[in-house]
């Protein structure tokens, strides 16, 4: 993933941002002659230890992949919008001149992968993983042995991802002028389709931190 200066994260944007975009894709490598092994998931991000954690079925064919290798990559893209390229256009330039491009935020972690399989540690794993997206409670608590869920935790096997680098990019037009981020945030505003709102707010933060 290609990074310009003006599309780096700043401060801890990513981190922030990780906390409320938790769905992405985990990226492994295949088996030698196959491509990588590509499984979309939901995970916690736990800014304070830098690390996620999630789960999968047992029958996953991505295990044996993980245990060959356990390096991985897990990546999130999110908040991406189309622009039009008269939205583009520099000042003294006619609109049709201007050149449509894509705005979007990524993080891709690289991760070192720690498979847990002991049914304590997998059901202390899951209760931070729920903790994560219902906060509010509402569901009973993983233990092993106990129901509700005791039973089932064999079916599933723990995922640990410990963060070993990470690459992130905020690309909102940070390299055009002042007046072409304003026209863009005027358009985003007024077609207000999906994404457009959080796009928006990405561009007006970034100008203004």
């Amino acid at each position: 993933m290609l990074i310009h200066p003006w599309d780096a994260p700043r401060d801890d944007d990513w981190q922030r941002w990780l906390t409320t975009h938790d769905f992405g894709q985990l990226a492994v490598n295949g088996p030698p002659g196959e491509p990588p092994y590509v499984q979309p998931l939901h995970f916690a991000y736990d800014t304070a230890r830098g690390e996620a954690v999630t789960h999968l079925a047992r029958p996953n064919p991505l295990w044996p992949a993980v245990e060959a290798n356990p390096d991985v990559l897990l990546s999130v893209v999110d908040d991406y919008v189309y622009v039009p390229g008269p939205w583009q256009a520099e000042p003294g330039s006619p609109p049709e001149h201007g050149v449509p491009t894509s705005l979007y935020a990524a993080v891709q972690l690289r991760c070192r992968a720690h498979v847990v399989d002991d049914p304590a540690r997998k059901a202390a794993l899951l209760n931070r993983q729920t903790g994560h997206f219902q906060p509010e409670g509402g569901s009973a608590r993983a233990a092993a042995g106990e129901e509700p869920y005791g039973r089932l935790l064999a079916g599933i096997r723990g995922l640990r991802l410990e963060v070993t680098g990470v690459r992130a990019k905020f690309k909102y037009a940070g390299k055009r002028s002042e007046e072409v981020r304003d026209r863009i945030a005027a358009g985003l505003a007024e077609r207000d389709g999906t994404r457009d709102p959080e796009a928006r707010a990405h561009i007006l933060r970034r100008r203004t931190s």
